[in-house]
């Protein structure tokens, strides 16, 4: 980890020392309950706390603090230094700590696929550098400066995952960790409620190309090629991954970087990936959906972009696992549970239906499904759609679990689509769909249950396990 002299602190940040001690600390905190001795405390104030108010804990702790109110008595032995403003001297200090160094800084955003494609192009590059990355989802404007704070003097790349909830999130973020590299998965319908438009998602998630080097694109997202093709003045190379190899006006058009001849298997699908004057190479994905080969192909294509060989990329896909809640497949009983829990869109929510259709060809199929939140004006809309998907796709059995996925539930009665109309139940929340889930469930059922994070839908995984 980078040593942070008091110096170092000040020059980055233009504070002010109020005392006289001076230090090297060897990392930052903004959670006393983690602080850690030669740790520096950063006093972020936040929407439901005030690091101010731990203050004096912090210094029992630590070595020192970064505030911006200046406390009535100075501590004795302890590094004081005060800003004008804590988060963004928390900023100013991790962008100071990049442009110290010049390596390669890979940012991935989209609407869905972040994590997944983070961690893969982790696995992947891990291999032949030594890599940094945001772990978990430290992807905000609080998280990301945190994990620049932990850059080591032999770190060779850095790969960041960057979040959003509005315009201007990531272009901010992008000013403080100056990728060279970026990824964008996709464009769906995450966060349209706080941005209101497609349009407007799409923009926000295009602040990140300003000042790449290279960026790797979805070449089978129509709306994100479409896009891409408006943008004037970009200078960089541009690298596009896909499946269908189609491009946005429907033509032909052959992706740099490709998935041939998919086979599912019980652990789930091998692919091969191409490469324009490469051999291809046979891989073996450890997890199941169509959607994390893309995941796949976006960490590969910037992966091809920094040099990396297609026997190290081969190595380190088949090396992944999937995370907790993200389509996480466990049987229990003859039944086969699809977690896939962690959050819920329109898009995101469309494509693990469809997987669902894929693997349980021969198995009843189960949606569980919670209410999709953040969609805004979008919401009802939304809803409904989900359920005229599940009438078109012939599923066997539909849960509905909140307000709104119940209309989603009236909307694929009324619909009727092509296939038989599935049995459909209705419940308010987790705790009563999972009172009554094993009642419903059979033997060889295949379930996927999916949700908005807020609507816990974990809680029925454990009771219907429970019961079984």
């Amino acid at each position: 980890m980078t040593e942070l002299s008091v110096e170092k602190i000040i020059k980055a940040t233009g504070g002010e020392l109020l005392t006289q001690d001076s230090k090297t600390f060897h990392g930052v905190s903004i959670d006393t309950r983690t602080l850690k001795e030669g740790e520096l405390f950063f006093a972020i104030r936040g929407d439901r706390f005030d690091g101010h108010d731990f203050l004096e804990d912090a210094l029992r702790k630590g070595g020192g603090a970064v505030v911006d109110t200046k406390p009535g008595m100075l501590p004795q032995g302890k590094v004081l230094i005060y800003v004008a403003d804590t988060l963004r001297s928390l900023q100013d200090l991790a962008h100071y700590l990049r442009e110290e160094r010049d390596i390669p800084v890979v940012a991935v955003t989209g609407s869905n696929g972040k994590t997944t494609t983070k961690e893969m192009l982790y696995s992947i590059l891990s291999r032949k550098y030594k890599t940094l990355r945001n772990e978990g989802n430290l992807n905000n404007h609080i998280g990301l400066p945190l994990t620049l704070m932990k850059l080591d003097p032999d770190d060779e790349i850095i790969v960041l995952e960057m979040g959003m909830n509005a315009s201007g999130e990531i272009r901010k973020l992008c000013e403080i960790a100056r990728p060279s590299h970026g990824v964008i998965t996709n464009i769906g319908a995450a966060h349209i409620g706080l941005l209101g438009s497609y349009e407007a998602v799409r923009a926000a998630k295009f602040e990140i190309i300003d000042g790449l080097r290279v960026v790797a694109v979805n070449a089978d997202d129509r709306f994100l090629m479409q896009g891409l093709n408006e943008i004037i003045g970009f200078s960089g190379q541009i690298i596009t991954f896909a499946l269908k190899n189609t491009n946005h006006d429907g033509g032909s058009h052959h992706a740099d970087v490709t998935a041939g001849n998919l086979q599912p298997t019980d652990e789930g699908t091998d692919f091969e990936l191409e490469h324009a004057g490469k051999d291809p190479v046979r891989i073996r994905l450890g997890v199941h959906g169509l959607f994390n080969i893309y995941n796949a192909l976006a960490a590969s294509a910037v992966s091809l972009s920094l040099g990396v060989e297609m026997e190290d990329i081969k190595a380190g896909l088949e090396n992944y696992s999937a995370f907790p809640m993200r389509f996480e497949i466990t049987v229990k009983n003859d039944i086969t549970i699809i977690n896939d829990s962690y959050n819920a869109n329109l898009s995101s929510t469309k494509e693990s239906l469809l997987e669902l259709v894929r693997l349980g060809s021969r198995s009843r199929k189960v949606a569980v499904l919670g209410d999709m939140l953040e969609l805004g004006t979008f919401t009802d809309d939304s809803h409904r759609e989900v359920g005229r998907i599940i009438s078109d796709l012939g599923l066997d059995v539909f849960i509905a679990v909140g307000e709104k996925m119940c209309l989603a539930a009236g909307e694929c009665i009324h619909s009727r689509g092509l296939n038989k109309l599935p049995d459909v139940y209705c419940f308010n929340d987790a705790e009563s769909a999972g009172r009554e889930i094993s009642g419903i469930v059979q033997q060889k059922d295949m379930i996927l249950i999916k949700g908005s994070r807020s609507m816990t839908m974990e809680k029925i995984i454990k009771d219907m396990t429970d019961a079984v």
